[in-house]
């Protein structure tokens, strides 16, 4: 199956077992804004538990704040944001739609990267086991001409991106023949920049009301917070401040369902540390982040480094983790060494001193960051996109099933009486209250029980229990795994047991090795 109808499956699953809605959706929806449903706000919110007890529950000097959207608009200025914060764009005139120039060559990029990709996939198929991937690409001819363009192609990128040269951004889509994806024509507008800011009034009155700005990332609240936590916490340096919250791009070519949305979710964590150990802690924080993703088991073939070319005028080294989405490898989380940019900007705008005084060292200096940054909507696609699996079965039947990490399913425990009568509800309901305390637990008596199993399964719920009339004088009841969908008979007092560490957060936090 094409992976564009594997990608639309999943976003039309999301909405069909609430999940992710259209925001508005009575209204005919809002462009790239979404609202999150009964079981999508559950796995949103298992991700963001995962992630915060990760830094602030296993790192004795991280904390954690919650900053306000609205901020001071001149710390937009001071960031860099008011004047530099910017997309490159560019139109179609033929279709009348805006692109942005960047994502068309990263494409086209892409494109040349599934050409390579299609030539090793058929060779493996073809030789089997005696089958070497490395010699094939430094010898096949098809794949040796596709590399040479995508190197091509990667350079005058690079360099295009450096210098922020847009004419040279138009030029590469031309020469490259980028056509748009509506009218399939290459009449292209000059590229030009856009600022992502979301800019609204704050005041009384209109006479009196100062202009300010939806932050376009969270980062910024913890770095003016610095201070009052370093000295309300007593922190030493090394320490770090972590973050969930809402953040506000105005983005113009937002695409992919919620990879890339207007109002979105990011957790990140500002690490402060002394100047000249930056690069260690970035390297700490590089292969920290990556195992934390790799703990959740989704394949550790699917998550490679993308180190930055062109860096943010702020940092000093730079990497993305990128997720194998249907539509490529794209960028989940990024990590940045930021030097001490961000607090003397502020202690320049701002006229308050940001220094840390260092007793070992006897002496002030403003602390260097390291950031950890992740986006809560872009997880979730990851999760959504690795899970969904459409299964052919041994008695010619199928199934959809969400395969999600068990610690991060909506629902961790349905309990389903075979029949609506004869006391198994209300068995099935002693049990659901005895769990309810500890893991996410329903009941579900509607349908036949194959039909419940299958909603449960499309829903990721990781085990299904059934009470029949047995059940009622041996205290026993079916435990059923999703995955497997393998069937046990066990006592009703061992469920707890059974289940709860295997759903737990603490199961996949025991994987990680803390410093």
């Amino acid at each position: 199956m094409a992976q564009d109808d594997v990608f639309k499956k999943i976003v039309s699953h999301c909405k069909e077992y609430g999940f992710v809605f259209p925001s508005s959706d009575i209204y005919d929806g809002l462009a790239a804004v979404y609202d999150y449903g009964q079981n999508g706000v559950e796995l949103k919110n298992n991700i963001k538990q995962y992630w915060w007890q990760s830094m602030v529950l296993l790192h004795n000097n991280i904390v954690g704040i919650d900053s306000s959207i609205f901020m001071h608009p001149t710390i937009w200025k001071a960031s860099g944001h008011v004047d530099a914060f910017n997309d490159p764009l560019i139109d179609n005139r033929d279709s009348k739609k805006r692109y942005r120039a960047d994502v068309l060559i990263e494409d086209q990029l892409a494109k040349y990267e599934e050409k390579m990709d299609k030539e090793v996939a058929k060779a493996a198929k073809k030789f089997g086991d005696s089958f070497d991937e490395e010699k094939f690409r430094q010898t096949n001819p098809r794949v040796l001409a596709n590399q040479a363009k995508w190197d091509e192609l990667h350079t005058r990128f690079a360099n295009a991106m450096e210098a922020s040269d847009l004419q040279e951004l138009k030029k590469i889509i031309e020469d490259e023949g980028i056509v748009c994806p509506i009218s399939g024509s290459k009449n292209w507008t000059d590229v030009r920049q856009f600022n992502l800011m979301f800019s609204t009034e704050m005041g009384a009155s209109s006479e009196s009301a100062s202009k300010i700005y939806l932050r376009p990332e969270t980062a910024q609240g913890i770095f003016v917070n610095y201070l009052n936590v370093q000295k309300t916490g007593r922190m030493k340096l090394p320490f770090g401040i972590a973050q969930i919250g809402k953040a506000f791009r105005n983005e113009i070519v937002a695409r992919q369902f919620v990879f890339r949305m207007r109002e979105f979710e990011q957790m990140e964590m500002q690490f402060f540390c002394q100047p000249g150990t930056e690069m260690e802690w970035f390297n700490y924080w590089k292969k920290y982040r990556l195992a934390w993703h790799e703990a959740l088991g989704m394949g550790n073939e699917n998550y490679r480094y993308h180190d930055h070319e062109k860096l943010a005028h702020y940092a000093n080294a730079a990497t993305d983790i990128e997720f194998r989405m249907p539509f490529g490898f794209k960028e989940v989380e990024g990590i940045h060494s930021r030097t001490n940019f961000d607090l003397s900007q502020h202690e320049k705008f701002s006229g308050r001193q940001m220094k840390y005084f260092d007793p070992e060292r006897n002496e002030n200096y403003v602390p260097y960051v390291v950031e950890t940054s992740i986006g809560v909507d872009r997880m979730f696609l990851t999760v959504m996109c690795h899970s969904y699996t459409e299964e052919q079965l041994e008695n010619g039947s199928s199934r959809v099933v969400l395969r999600l990490p068990e610690p991060l399913a909506p629902v961790k425990c349905a309990v389903l009486p075979l029949v609506n009568k004869d006391g198994l509800p209300e068995k099935a309901q002693e049990i659901v209250d005895d769990l309810k305390f500890h893991f996410n637990t329903t009941i579900e008596a509607k349908d036949s029980i194959g039909k419940r199993y299958r909603r449960q399964d499309a829903i990721g719920t990781p085990f299904c229990v059934t009470v029949d009339g047995d059940s009622l004088t041996d205290n026993s009841v079916t435990l059923r795994y999703r995955d497997s969908m393998e069937q046990v008979r066990v006592p009703i007092a061992k469920l707890r047991e059974i289940i709860e560490d295997r759903v737990s957060i603490t199961s996949v936090l025991k994987k990680l090795d803390v410093k």
